[in-house]
């Protein structure tokens, strides 16, 4: 039944995406609609309309990926993913500056890396003899019980939706501080460096998610809990080496990104508030994560949704506009408020792991007999 899964889920995020689609059309619009700079609306509109094909393909892709990470088999995850970053780099750099495509060029280089990246997993999955027993074609079968799947994948993706639209959020308020241009820009670096680092913590995760599901679907709770403290062990670890090296690098980091001695300097500013929000990431995204999360393992999604409203939307965002328009912090308050939404559900996270009867859990899921 997996591969039946897996297709119903091809099926839903196809059809999602084509509304998704029609807002990233008019994303300039909208944009402008709620009081943003012009130039950076109508820039903005132009780049997300060349990545509406990214989008069909990034739903296929995370399927795919999930389908095999479920199945413990993660090495053609790695080799796929690190082939296609490297034929990106030269993608987008012809597209971008040999075509002088600019934006456009990048937004659909992005395109053609996620396209190339579904098509070698499409091929591994349907010739490889390791799914023989969970992918025996497209069925019918898949066409069913869709409802009853967008039921269980509702409060997963709110739970992901709602830590996601909070950053963007941030960025979306710091084009109503003074100097949209430079405010913008910063907060545009500093939400990509966290999304970088934020990619190390989505793989440990992955990997707790998978290990607790495990365990857990074969009555062995102690050995989820295991799991879990040694991924804790290993995000404290990772949080604080990517803490002292954001510290490091503060000075020329903004280099890497823009010529501007102002976008430089403020770059170098805000990294310290970064190194603590990636510390408090790792923890959380280990917890409960984006996508893939230990607490989804155990199948908290409406709590961890609950969790994530809570911080994001009562404690950081309004803290983030008291920091930056009350106090007139400016984008180094926006991100102070998402420090502040991070620690709450970080600790929020930690109550309920720690609180959780792991035996309960174990005992309520069925043994998975497909793995």
């Amino acid at each position: 039944m997996l591969g039946v899964h897996t297709q119903r889920a091809m099926l839903t995020l196809l059809a999602l995406s084509i509304p998704l689609a029609t807002i990233w059309y008019y994303t300039s619009t909208i944009l402008i609609a709620l009081g943003q700079d012009h130039e950076i609306s109508t820039e903005a509109g132009v780049f997300n309309r060349w990545m509406i094909p990214s989008l069909f393909a990034y739903g296929l892709l995370q399927c795919l990926n999930r389908f095999l990470q479920t199945q413990n088999n993660v090495i053609p995850m790695l080799i796929s993913s690190g082939f296609t970053v490297l034929l990106h780099v030269l993608v987008c750099w012809v597209l971008v500056f040999k075509i002088k495509l600019g934006i456009k060029g990048a937004a659909l280089a992005i395109s053609i890396s996620n396209w190339i990246n579904v098509l070698l997993l499409a091929i591994y999955v349907r010739f490889s003899q390791a799914f023989v027993k969970t992918w025996t074609g497209f069925s019918k079968e898949s066409l069913h019980d869709i409802l009853s799947f967008i039921k269980l994948a509702v409060p997963s993706a709110i739970m992901i939706c709602l830590e996601y639209w909070s950053f963007e959020m941030v960025v979306l308020l710091s084009g109503l501080i003074p100097n949209p241009k430079l405010e913008t820009s910063v907060l545009s670096i500093s939400l990509n460096t966290c999304w970088m680092v934020y990619m190390i913590s989505v793989g440990l995760g992955g990997a707790i998610s998978t290990r607790v599901s495990n365990e857990l679907g074969a009555g062995c709770p102690h050995g989820a809990l295991l799991a879990l403290r040694v991924m804790i062990t290993l995000a404290l670890l990772e949080g604080t080496t990517i803490g002292i090296t954001t510290l490091l690098v503060r000075n020329v980091w903004g280099k890497l990104y823009s010529k501007e001695e102002e976008v430089i300097k403020y770059v170098a500013k805000m990294m310290p508030l970064l190194a603590l929000s990636d510390f408090l990431d790792g923890f959380q995204c280990v917890l409960s994560g984006l996508k893939i999360l230990a607490a989804r393992g155990c199948g908290w999604q409406n709590l961890c949704a609950f969790i994530n409203l809570g911080a994001y939307y009562f404690v950081g965002i309004p803290s983030a506009v008291i920091f930056a328009f009350v106090f007139h912090f400016g984008g180094k308050g926006l991100w102070m408020g998402i420090i502040c939404g991070l620690s709450v559900q970080v600790v929020a996270l930690v109550a309920v792991n720690l609180f959780a009867n792991w035996d309960k859990e174990g005992g309520d899921l069925p043994l998975i007999e497909e793995q």
